[in-house]
Parts: C-alpha cells; structure tokens; sequence
C-alpha cells in the first residue's frame, strides 16, 4: 500500500496476521515505525488469561511485555526496519508490506453509523455525547482504538479507549474532564482518585513509587470512570488519548542525522516548556539544574524526549522535576544537542520522570 497517510495509534496488519500500532509520527520514507500489539492464533499463542481476542473471524492473542519483539526478532525479521539515525533495527512495517489498516476516526463513524450492538457500544455513545456537548468538540475530533477498532471488544470487560485530535481539542478535554469529575452527577469520574486503583497489581519501577504514580496519573485527568451501572451492571474505563492534527504534525526523522548515546544520567532540571507533553514522542523543554548522577555534560540538556506511556503529560511548564534515562547526542547538519531519552530498554524501570511535589 503505498501513499499512505498514518499517524499515532493507526493500525497496521499484515498477511501473517500481525497488527501493529503506528507509534508516533517521524518515520523513515517507506517504512513506519510501530508496536506490535496483537497477533492471529494461527502464529501465536499466549497462556495469560487477558491475552485472548474474540469477536472477528479469528481469534487473537494481545502481547504483554517483550512477546511480540520476541516473535517478530525470531520468524518475521522483514517487521525491523533500518533507523539510520539510531544506527539499529527496530520494529516497524514497510509500506509495501502492508495488507490492511484501521484508523480510529473512520472506525468510530462507522460503529455510531450503525447504532449500538452490544452494552459497551451503547455505553461508549452516551460517554461521547456527555463529553462531546460539554467541552463543545464535534464528534468527529474523536476516534476509537484499542479492541473497538479492531472489532474484537468484549461489551461486558472491555474499555472505552477515544482518540481526541489536536492540541486544542485536548485542551478542552482536559478541562472538561476536570469539571465533569467535579460533578458527582455527571457519571464520570477520575480514576486515579485513589491509591486503591493499582491494588493487586506488580510495580516494577524502582525510583517512582505507587504513590507517584497515581499523583501523576490523576492531575492528567485523561483517565476516567463511567457508571454504567443502571444499563449494564458495570463501572467502565473510559480514556482519553491525544493523537496531533494532521496539521499539526512534523516528520523529524533525517537520514543524515545521527543520535549517540552518551551514558547513563539522572538529573533535577526546570521544565521550560510542556507544549508536546501530551503526544508521543513526548517532549519537555528542560534548564537543567544539578547533574545527580552520570556523564556531568548533562547539565547542558536541553529537553526530555520519551516514548513512554506512563511519563506522557508528565510534567508541566515551571516545575521542578527529576528525571533519570539516557543520555543522547542529537548530531545533525544544523547542528548538535543533548537530550534525555525515555524508551523501550534493558533499564526501562530505572527510568524516572517525576515533579517534586
């Protein structure tokens, strides 16, 4: 397929039956850089309860954690792609390789089009109209992902997962998620209200505690809970996620730019600016502050740059903050800077980033 168009959380499939998440938005020219996310029973099996997905004309299991790396490094080397300016392979999906893609917008016209089927559909239309009306974002800012846009949700255990286009519309959002879990009639509330949230569940992080987890999480207000209660039965997850405007996208890959790491480095720095904090990459203008561990040219850094999920709207302009990750090189034909990476690496739950609250 060739002149495609994708963006952020778009999907990919592929004729093994391999669907992939575009992840961010810069890109070598014929390739797209993405995470593996599900993969057909026909090549992959997995034994964790929440791995299967039912619903479509085959079932398919959900990777957790390094499995379909795993999979793809060992039967599908074609899914690594050359990143000139890292220097190394890494997951992505050629165009010509493509066989099918799913965008969140067109998907979710499509499921309001045809009225709601099942309990979670039905619920997902009332959440949109709440939102929609209240913070005044026409319907079509938003998408679906997750298991809805694949056509493999379960309407009593699934999420709610809307994608929200551009800046602005995630600013209104925002804002009015912060009213709507203010109004105990609204049936939204935040999910992060409380420590009970992560109950039961394995922290692995070592410098970044529950406690500052949830802090985070909840001042995002990105996270919430519907009470669906009198329909349904259940009290459902509903999130939020920002993807930029097509306008509003940039492609910085250079082939003729080179990344190095550095070293290893924790620094206390002055976010300066927080302006793409909400998307993936996520970026924060940085004023280092005190190098506290690792290579001392830290202190010239000049932004945070981080492909995690969990430190996404992380921090916010003025704060001071902690942050601890590798230490990059940008070099390129306008020029050279330094930058903490946050990414997908052997350290990964040593990485930290953290306002001091």
């Amino acid at each position: 397929m060739a002149n495609l168009k994708l963006r952020d959380r778009d999907a990919i499939q592929t004729e093994e039956g391999i669907i992939f998440r575009v992840f961010g938005y810069s890109r070598p020219k014929t390739s797209y850089i993405c995470d593996a996310e599900y993969a057909s029973s026909k090549i992959f099996s997995s034994t964790d309860p929440r791995a299967p997905r039912e619903g479509r004309n085959e079932l398919f299991y959900k990777f957790y954690n390094d499995e379909g790396l795993k999979l793809i490094s060992k039967k599908y080397p074609q899914y690594l792609v050359n990143h000139e300016m890292l220097g190394l392979k890494i997951v992505g999906v050629p165009e010509n390789l493509i066989t099918k893609v799913q965008q969140p917008q067109p998907r979710l016209q499509e499921l309001s089009e045809k009225g709601p089927s099942d309990q979670l559909l039905a619920a997902m239309e009332r959440v949109l109209d709440i939102v929609s009306s209240k913070s005044g974002v026409v319907k079509g800012s938003f998408g679906v992902f997750g298991s809805m846009l694949h056509g493999f949700h379960h309407p009593r255990y699934s999420d709610i997962d809307f994608t929200i286009y551009g800046k602005v519309e995630n600013q209104k959002i925002v804002q009015t998620m912060a009213q709507l879990y203010a109004d105990s009639s609204s049936g939204l509330s935040n999910e992060f209200a409380s420590e009970d949230v992560m109950a039961g569940k394995r922290w692995l992080f070592k410098d970044f505690t529950v406690q500052d987890f949830v802090w985070h999480q909840h001042r995002k207000m990105i996270y919430g809970l519907y009470d669906d209660r009198p329909n349904s039965g259940r009290v459902i997850k509903a999130e939020f996620e920002p993807v930029r405007a097509w306008n509003e996208i940039r492609n910085e890959y250079d082939s003729e730019a080179c990344i190095a790491h550095r070293g290893w480095v924790r620094i206390k720095a002055r976010v300066i600016s927080d302006d793409d904090a909400p998307f993936i990459p996520s970026v924060y203008g940085i004023e280092p502050l005190e190098v506290l561990s690792g290579p001392k040219e830290a202190i010239e850094a000049v932004r945070v740059f981080s492909y995690m999920e969990e430190f996404r709207q992380q921090v916010q302009r003025d704060e001071i903050i902690i942050v601890e990750g590798g230490l990059e090189e940008v070099s390129s034909p306008s020029g050279n800077y330094l930058q903490v990476t946050l990414t997908y690496c052997p350290r990964y739950y040593e990485q930290v980033l953290k306002a001091l609250h």
